[in-house]
């Protein structure tokens, strides 16, 4: 009826926390929209660059766990 959370993901034979797949997605996604942003020249806007990193992989990999894990 409910689907259940992996308690374990196995890649090329070793196995991860499903959180930890999660928060290696979100750090993926967070580093190409950074270089987006360097790329268009939007990151200059940003007050502290690297606290606007961490905000970004907060929020990539909020969004992946949505996607990843379910509930």
């Amino acid at each position: 009826m409910f689907a259940t959370v992996p308690s374990e993901v196995q890649i090329l034979g070793m196995y991860f926390p499903p959180l930890f797949v999660t928060i290696v997605a979100g750090l993926v996604c967070a580093l190409v929209v950074a270089k987006l942003l360097n790329l268009t020249g939007l990151s200059r806007f940003f007050w502290h660059p690297p606290l606007a990193f961490a905000a970004l992989w907060l929020l990539a990999t909020a969004l992946a766990g949505l996607f990843l894990i379910t509930p």
